[in-house]
């Protein structure tokens, strides 16, 4: 059993056995970047290409019904978003034709 020395004693950080003051906080390997100045460079791009490997093997073909509702309001969208260029178009017209008095 612990001492009652200890225990009525507060607790300091250099009392923690794994950090004293002086010790530097543990960086995570993702947060590690080369010093020198041409590995700090490649680092972003090596980052980027490992991360994009990773998100492509986790990708999953989808299946046809998956594909045909993706479709579907793919198609669905366009069209939206081309009657709306369209209605705006057609109002546009009018009202320049009216501000510009050609």
């Amino acid at each position: 059993p612990p001492s009652t020395q200890a225990q009525s004693e507060p607790r300091s950080i250099a009392a923690h056995p794994s950090r004293t003051p002086n010790m530097p906080r543990k960086q995570s390997k993702e947060a590690a970047v080369p010093q020198n100045s041409l590995l700090a460079a490649i680092h972003p791009v090596v980052k980027f290409g490992n991360d994009s490997y990773r998100l492509i093997q986790r990708c999953t073909k989808p299946s046809l019904k998956e594909f045909k509702k993706i479709a579907l309001a793919t198609t669905v969208g366009f069209l939206i978003m081309g009657f709306i260029g369209f209605f705006v178009k057609l109002i546009h017209i009018p009202i320049n034709n009216i501000i510009v008095g050609s």
